[in-house]
């Protein structure tokens, strides 16, 4: 049966846009229309909303509109470090996307128009955005199997005021819309008015701005992925080749950097300013430096973003850091992904014509374990064997990236993340191989 959702708050324009979809489905058979809506449990009139909002759809599919309400409680802290009209946000967007998905809809149209849009683009340039932020609301996104429509985002607030007052439709007004504590608010109360007098075109071109940052988006993003598969570590994946990366032109450096600390979800606008300045005077310095707040540390060349929880210790007691760290057991008996639980990664097996591991040498079981001391590796044929810290030190792995687990076929040590399968165990030329990876959790 085809259905869509609409993001329900109650407000007028929630309203007027629950109406006009529902109206709209008369005219496709079967179709349904699903009311979300989120009880934040922040105004003292929540509850009242949650029964204006069954009332309404109660009403109008009485009245014979195929509309019904799906409603989420949900709790926002007040400790996360975000402010409270962010993360109420970050709760009710999450909470639309599971209901979405519970029900089996993966369309959810939501109601921001054009003067949302225009407040949206004014308020991150009044905080400095990028270009991510200044392309403000997209209008057509994909999130968690869910894609999100605004259709009323060049759609002026007048023309959504006139269909409310010609259908006599009942909504509910949020108290805190007046709480001058609020940035947005204080832009749409103190500054919008004085705007509008002096540019009465204001909404619209800066509404046109916004989407003409929005085209850009897309191709700049295509760029910084190509940039971090010139510029990434070319021996160790999500690392980054702060060398190379180093002699990019200053707004270049910036763009790559900002995708690199994006891919591993930390950093923001200051920590890209803040490492572009002084990541390549540690390179000309010492040529090593660590920011234990990121996780993002840099050694020999290579900037790197360790998980947290395992940027500490020193190479003395680095075995000791994960003797706790359980044993695992992989049956390997084919190419692919291989998680180990509780070493936040996996083993990537995939066939390589050198450098690999015979089949068989795994089939009977693979065990991962952490470091106990005193284990001996080969870098290569005829190279001597030397204990784990030398071999990390010999290709500048630093201690704090030297948290993944060994990997043994029986007794035998096979592959060592960061240096790779033991020269003893390597397969001869010409014979089916697979190659070992370890890869961590994003």
């Amino acid at each position: 049966m085809p259905a869509v959702a609409v993001a329900y708050s109650c407000g007028r324009d929630s309203t007027a846009l629950l109406h006009v979809t529902a109206r709209a489905a008369l005219g496709v058979p079967g179709m349904r229309v699903f009311a979300l809506h989120v009880h934040h449990g922040l105004s003292p009139q929540a509850d009242a909303w949650l029964a204006h909002a069954e009332s309404t759809c109660r009403e109008w599919a009485e009245q014979g509109l195929p509309v019904s309400l799906l409603s989420r409680r949900v709790s926002v802290r007040r400790d996360a470090g975000l402010s409270v009209e962010a993360e109420a946000r970050w709760a009710r967007h999450a909470a639309l996307s599971d209901m979405a998905r519970e029900a089996g809809l993966d369309l959810l149209l939501l109601a921001q128009h054009r003067r949302d849009q225009a407040e949206t683009f004014l308020l991150q340039a009044l905080r400095g955005g990028g270009v991510a932020g200044l392309a403000s609301m997209p209008k057509d996104d994909w999130r968690d199997g869910v894609r999100w429509v605004r259709p009323w985002l060049d759609l002026p607030r007048e023309a959504i005021e006139e269909h409310v007052a010609r259908h006599g439709l009942r909504f509910v007004d949020d108290e805190s819309n007046g709480d001058r504590r609020f940035a947005r608010n204080r832009l749409r109360l103190d500054v919008w008015p004085a705007l509008l007098a002096a540019f009465p075109e204001a909404e619209e071109a800066l509404a046109q701005s916004a989407a003409r940052v929005a085209d850009a988006l897309p191709a700049l993003r295509a760029w910084q992925a190509d940039a971090l598969q010139r510029w990434g570590s070319q021996t160790e994946p999500g690392a980054l080749n702060a060398v190379a990366w180093s002699t990019l032109p200053d707004g270049e450096r910036r763009q790559v950097l900002l995708a690199w600390l994006g891919q591993h979800g930390v950093g923001g606008a200051s920590w890209v300013e803040r490492l572009s300045r002084e990541v390549p005077r540690a390179l000309a310095g010492q040529g090593c430096a660590r920011w234990p707040e990121l996780g993002v540390s840099l050694y020999r060349g290579v900037l790197r973003c360790v998980p947290e929880g395992e940027t500490d210790g020193d190479e003395h007691g680095e075995a000791g850091r994960f003797a706790l760290r359980p044993e695992v057991v992989l049956c390997i008996d084919r190419p692919g992904d291989w998680p180990v639980p509780g070493w936040r990664g996996c083993l990537r097996v995939e066939e390589v014509a050198q450098g690999g591991v015979e089949p068989v040498q795994l089939q009977a079981g693979v065990r991962a374990c952490a470091r106990s001391g005193g284990e001996g590796f080969q870098m290569g044929p005829g190279r001597p064997i030397r204990d784990l810290k030398r071999q990390f030190q010999s290709v500048g792995v630093p201690a704090w990236a030297r948290s993944a687990p060994l990997f043994y076929a029986g007794e035998s040590l096979v592959f060592v993340p960061g240096l790779g399968v033991d020269a003893r165990f390597q397969a001869p030329a010409g014979a089916l191989q697979w190659g070992l990876r370890w890869v961590p959790d994003a």
